[in-house]
């Protein structure tokens, strides 16, 4: 519709939105465990919630799962849906929209988010499409502004990831969105926090879902980085894919595993499947070792939020030391392979487990080399 004055185009009013109202987390589970990137997002929904000033909410979706129900409270959910049946034991596309659809039709919360994973992608653009609704995808920020828009601000890298899009839906309501793993940080689990829970009925029986699963064949080998604790990563500086092969020698004495940066994924260095970035993972480990990396803004955007960066580098003015709580500056050929050493002399010598493995540890073990520079800093942001 054209202003009558200017005879410019005139924005379309904003529809009358005021039956929804909540905020609404779907739970991707498999045999019974959550993902983690389901109690993050609980924890990134609660603060959605407060400036909205409406309940968090939660759906549970799966067969004998009502622990979960119980989980999704003490990660800081108000009110969480349960919806068991032997039909929902494994996800499948058709059975799990429909419970979905059934839910946000009827209680009209007006953001839904999902995990960005294979299912909770799969999920998220089954119900935007039949709602219809906006589907913003793989978002690494969220916001709301106030009443009267109470519009979702979804954030996510744009145009070669040189900057970030924020993407909102005016014209349709929920506003649904997927987020990465490993972004947002969950709640501390609160086993006394009371909530309620809300059984629901699934609305499809197993002989109106044309798709049966046969079996369920796990890749096994296959690296996870947005659940590791501790990784260490290498980038171009390395030179070449051998020296890979120290860096999976100290992620074995660490009990971590193997990360990358796009830059030796691109040289054909090592498999997407280790990548750490705006295209490959987003990481929240306990310890990340970012080594012959830069500190480009691709990469650190998917490491800023571990809890612990060590940086090795021979460039003194790298990016990456910014990020860094320990930088070592030197030859990386020298003092990978002593950290390794003193790493694996450290846990023989007072029998540490693999997954027992701390801060203090590593930094000790870097420490003792005469050889290597390094500099403690406080985490830049």
């Amino acid at each position: 519709m054209a202003n009558e004055q200017t005879g410019e185009p005139s924005e379309q009013a904003m529809p009358d939105w005021s039956a929804y109202r909540g905020v609404l987390i779907v739970v991707e589970q498999r045999d019974g465990e959550a993902k983690k990137v389901s109690w993050q997002l609980l924890g990134e929904g609660k603060k959605l919630a407060a400036k909205l000033d409406v309940p968090l909410m939660a759906l549970v979706i799966g067969d004998k799962v009502s622990h979960l129900a119980e989980e999704a409270v003490h990660y800081g959910a108000d009110r969480v849906y349960l919806c068991e049946a032997p039909e929902l034991r494994t996800y499948r596309t058709r059975p799990y929209s429909r419970v979905c659809l059934k839910l946000i039709v009827e209680e009209k919360p007006e953001i839904v988010l999902f995990g960005a994973t294979a299912t909770g992608r799969d999920l998220a653009g089954a119900i935007a499409t039949h709602l219809p609704t906006g589907l913003t995808a793989d978002t690494t920020q969220l916001d709301v502004e106030p009443a009267p828009s109470r519009l979702l601000l979804a954030s996510r890298p744009a145009f070669s990831e040189k900057m970030m899009a924020t993407i909102l839906c005016k014209q349709y309501r929920p506003q649904m969105a997927t987020a990465r793993a490993g972004v947002f940080q969950e709640l501390p689990k609160d086993t006394a926090r009371q909530g309620e829970i809300v059984r629901i009925f699934a609305p499809m029986h197993e002989e109106e879902i044309a798709a049966q699963v046969l079996d369920f064949l796990r890749e096994t080998g296959k690296i996870n980085l947005e659940e590791a604790e501790i990784i260490v990563a290498g980038g171009r500086g390395l030179g070449g894919p051998d020296a890979f092969r120290p860096l999976a020698e100290l992620a074995e004495a660490l009990g971590g595993v193997v990360g990358a940066s796009r830059a030796a994924v691109d040289a054909g260095w090592i498999g997407h499947e280790h990548q750490v970035g705006q295209t490959g993972a987003t990481v929240r480990p306990k310890l990340y070792f970012a080594i012959g990396i830069s500190g480009a803004v691709q990469h650190t955007v998917g490491m800023s939020n571990a809890d612990v960066v060590v940086a090795i580098n021979k460039d003194e003015k790298a990016p990456i030391f910014q990020f860094a709580h320990y930088g070592i500056v030197g030859d990386l050929f020298k003092i990978v392979p002593a950290i390794t050493e003193e790493i694996r002399k450290r846990r023989s010598l007072f029998g540490i487990p693999l997954q027992q493995q701390t801060e203090s540890s590593v930094a000790g073990a870097v420490s003792t080399d005469s050889e290597i520079a390094v500099r403690e800093r406080s985490k830049a942001r």
